[in-house]
């Protein structure tokens, strides 16, 4: 695999997150021979010319047809190529479906899906456009490694970790410039591993992708308004999920509020729930997402507003949480 990356911290804050992704696969496939890159005619929207313009004898544009995309990737990694197919997430997740689900996963084929404008980050391109379901899908996918980066450090270092793992992986990023939470990619990424952003003991703000960085803003207005210590998890893998990091979140704060730019029905929230459900340990849980019905088109910030990810609703329902008694005694005996 190749070494660090070229570009720097301070050129990401320049780059679209796609941008980085583009700049990172060229750059591994410089010393792996065996990468190839396949496009249903996005190379240009999900940045992946930089590969084409390296290496144009093993990229492949297989037209606006997505399911074919990953059928053809699948075959490919059965011939011991390592194919990187990318596409919104939308068209990645529910229409070539099937095929990630027979064709690659079934077979554990070793295909990496870079799924782009993930969430409502092309948020006026309206609801056809808008990846809401995708996390909750994908990640009951047997074999299926699910990743939401929160920036385009984050991405880099998630696309090395996939070039170095062998399987199916699903990376999701979003469309356009994302808030910069890292200004290194040496922080101790690994997959399926949380990373604490921010300690604390009053309340657990658990986020994956856009919505990271939103939680810490969130954190420090907590802190500074309100005296109150908020953990801030990264939690950039859904599958496998970081069990250790929620059960500890649980028995240190008592009160979780997830937070992701996702339908709150099966994606981030409910892995978490489910964790802390399996763990037998009671606790406040709040998740923060796009509710059951369609989002309103717009700009990405103010969706998020809208729904009250970003900073200011983080807050606000922080706050509400914190009135509620997780329990009356701190006895863990007559739980599980």
């Amino acid at each position: 695999m190749a070494g660090g990356i070229t570009f720097t911290a301070v050129d990401s804050t320049k780059l679209a997150t796609a941008e980085i992704f583009g700049k990172t696969i060229a750059e591994l496939g410089a010393s792996d021979p065996t990468i190839v890159c396949l496009s249903p005619d996005l190379a240009t929207s999900t940045k992946m010319r930089d590969f084409f313009e390296k290496f144009p004898d093993r990229f492949f544009n297989v037209g606006i047809a997505e399911q074919n995309m990953i059928g053809i990737a699948s075959g490919m990694a059965r011939a011991g190529l390592m194919p990187f197919a990318s596409c919104f997430s939308v068209f990645a997740s529910l229409r070539a479906l099937d095929q990630i689900h027979t064709d690659v996963c079934y077979q554990n084929a070793n295909v990496k899906i870079i799924a782009t404008h993930g969430g409502t980050s092309f948020g006026q391109a309206g609801s056809t456009h808008h990846a809401i379901e995708d996390l909750g899908v994908v990640r009951t996918m047997v074999n299926l490694t699910v990743i939401c980066p929160a920036d385009g450090l984050e991405t880099a270092n998630a696309v090395k970790a996939a070039a170095a793992i062998n399987g199916p992986f699903y990376i999701r990023i979003n469309r356009g410039f994302d808030n910069v939470v890292y200004n290194t990619p040496d922080y101790g990424f690994e997959v399926g591993r949380a990373v604490e952003m921010n300690p604390g003991t009053d309340v657990t703000i658990i986020a994956c992708g856009s919505c990271v960085y939103q939680s810490m803003q969130a954190a420090s207005i907590l802190d500074h308004d309100h005296k109150l210590k908020a953990r801030v998890l990264n939690m950039h893998t859904l599958k496998p999920i970081d069990r250790e990091a929620i059960l500890q979140a649980v028995m240190d704060t008592r009160k979780i509020v997830t937070v992701e730019d996702h339908t709150v029905i099966g994606g981030l929230g409910s892995a978490v729930a489910e964790v802390i459900v399996e763990g037998g340990k009671s606790c406040i849980l709040r998740k923060l997402g796009i509710p059951d019905k369609w989002s309103p088109i717009g700009l990405h910030e103010d969706l998020m507003a809208h729904h009250q990810i970003d900073a200011e609703g983080i807050v606000k329902n922080v706050l509400d949480v914190m009135k509620m008694d997780a329990e009356k005694d701190e006895d863990w005996g007559d739980e599980v």
